[in-house]
C-alpha cells in the first residue's frame, strides 16, 4: 500500500478519500486529489491519508 511522501500528498489523499466515501462532492476536488480519486481505490486512499504527518516534509522533492 502507498504511503504519503509529503503533508500535501497526505492532505490530497484525505480529500479524495472523503469524496470516494460520499462525504464531499467530487466536483470540489482539484489537482492531485482529483487524480487520486480517479486512479486509486478507497483502501489505497485510506492508507495514504492515514500516514503519520509528523515526519513528513510539507512538499515532496521531485528527483
Amino acid at each position: 500500500m502507498p504511503k504519503a511522501k509529503s503533508k500535501a500528498q497526505q492532505q490530497a489523499a484525505g480529500a479524495a478519500l472523503s469524496a470516494k466515501r460520499g462525504e464531499t462532492k467530487v466536483s470540489d476536488l482539484q489537482g492531485a486529489s482529483k487524480d487520486m480519486y480517479e486512479s486509486m481505490s478507497e483502501d489505497e486512499l485510506d492508507e495514504m491519508a492515514s500516514t503519520d504527518r509528523s515526519d513528513l516534509p510539507d512538499t515532496a522533492d521531485d528527483d
